[in-house]
């Protein structure tokens, strides 16, 4: 055993603690994985384990990656150096909730949709829903800034989280609330990735249930009509609770999985959520609906059930996994462009695809023009596996290209990282170390993430022999 193991054992015990390989190898990787295993892993049940954990890792000079539920996508919780990795899946309780001024303080390792559940007979619930949203933790969603299907309507974690706990680089307890004058450092951990400290408690706001919910499915004979529509209803004034696109591919794929209703030979649908006044439902479906057939829309059709409503979002939602029946593997993009060029992104998404000879499905935030294509393989098949390390670098660049950003919600991480410099000078980027120097100056927290040092796809790139 090493040193830090024996150490870590020795504070906090045979519960807490993980050292053997086989048990370490499950913190090894997320969505991503570089096969390096970290030095031990710790399982802590309080802010005090955490702090015992950091000042220990900091003594034997080890570096410490905290991790969620190991739902990323670009290796925010990969412990590429070794280290410490720490997981809050025993810190996972309300600490306190505030009904009357609608704030909650939650553990980092709290289930996301679980706190929606745990408000509602109160009448509220916690607004970003990320589609991982059943499984992700509340940490990992404020390291990356998650956002979802509604934060066209509710906005991002950031919008929504009210002050955090964190524990530094010394292994102490500090405090941060957005409402404090100075520096907004509740901003500035919130998209962090872990790289500046480690959440142990956040303060969320809550917003109350809407009086109604409306959810209706558009059919379009093609993504471009489907993507004006979009841009017509926000160009009007109007700002749903949400506007999603899927193409043929992935509703094909979701209602195979599903069967939530959703025609199969369409070109795209559109998906779309309407809350507020029972008295006002009416009027503001009958305002979408006239814009969707101006632009092109086949049908329009509004659930009828709770239930139905239900349906067609786990269907949304799950469309990652559906593609399962299509391919063995898949990559799935994250890349935002301005709304009004969603056309022209989709355009050079599928002229990516087609030059690789790879198949592709787009499902899309497009209320905020956050694409998240999704490229078809068998990491079996050598071509294939370099085909979408190229296509996903060639999305990017032309995403950028139209004015658009390299990730919309799952955060930079470990792959992402060398893109970074695509779109920030290297003035920018000293800046942005300096912010995480002050703070973090040994750079214990989850090295290698955010800031270059020439990454690739490593989720893709290993091949069996």
């Amino acid at each position: 055993m090493n040193a830090i193991g024996e150490r870590l054992l020795q504070a906090l015990g045979t519960d807490a603690v993980r050292t053997e390989p086989e048990d370490l190898a499950v913190y090894a990787f997320d969505a991503y994985s570089e096969d390096r295993l970290p030095s031990a892993a710790v399982l802590p049940n309080s802010v005090r384990e955490v702090t015992q954990t950091v000042r220990i890792a900091t003594e034997c000079g080890e570096p410490i990656v905290p991790r969620g539920a190991g739902t990323g996508l670009c290796g925010g919780a990969v412990p590429t150096r070794g280290g410490v990795v720490v997981s809050f899946a025993r810190m996972n309780r309300i600490l306190e909730l505030d009904v009357p001024n609608r704030r909650a303080r939650v553990q980092p390792g709290l289930i996301n949709l679980d706190l929606s559940r745990a408000t509602a007979s109160e009448g509220l619930f916690y607004a970003p829903d990320p589609s991982s949203q059943k499984i992700s933790m509340l940490g990992g969603n404020v390291g990356t800034n998650a956002g979802g299907p509604h934060c066209l309507s509710y906005g991002t974690t950031v919008n929504h989280v009210l002050g955090l706990e964190f524990v530094d680089s010394d292994g102490e307890v500090v405090h941060v609330a957005q409402d404090e004058a100075g520096y907004d450092l509740t901003g500035l951990l919130v998209g962090s990735e872990g790289t500046l400290g480690i959440v142990t408690a956040i303060d969320v706001r809550l917003m109350r249930l809407p009086e109604a919910v409306r959810v209706c499915v558009a059919v379009f004979g093609d993504v471009e009509s489907a993507s004006e529509a979009v841009s017509q209803i926000i160009g009007a004034g109007i700002v749903p609770i949400a506007l999603e696109i899927m193409d043929k591919v992935i509703t094909g794929a979701v209602e195979a999985a599903f069967h939530a209703g959703y025609p199969q030979e369409a070109g795209a649908v559109l998906l779309v959520e309407i809350a507020g006044l029972q008295e006002d439902m009416d009027a503001g479906e009958a305002a979408l609906a006239t814009i969707a057939r101006k632009c092109g829309a086949i049908s329009w059709r509004a659930a009828k059930s709770q239930a139905e409503r239900d349906l067609l979002w786990a269907a949304r939602k799950g469309a990652a996994g559906a593609v399962g029946r299509i391919a063995p593997n898949y990559y799935i993009q994250d890349c935002t462009v301005p709304r009004t060029k969603l056309p022209q992104a989709i355009h050079q998404v599928a002229a990516v695809a087609r030059a690789h000879g790879l198949e592709v499905g787009n499902v899309f935030h497009a209320g905020d023009g956050n694409l998240h294509p999704l490229i078809m393989f068998d990491r079996r098949e050598k071509r294939q596996v370099q085909a979408v390390i190229d296509a996903g670098s060639e999305i990017l660049e032309a995403c950028i290209a139209l004015g658009g950003t390299i990730s919309g919600e799952h955060g930079i991480g470990y792959e992402k990282r060398e893109t970074l410099s695509r779109i920030f000078s290297a003035d920018d980027l000293a800046t942005m170390a300096r912010v995480r120097d002050a703070i973090d100056p040994a750079r214990r927290f989850n090295p290698d993430k955010i800031f270059p040092s020439g990454a690739s796809c490593g989720e893709v790139r290993r091949v069996p022999a």
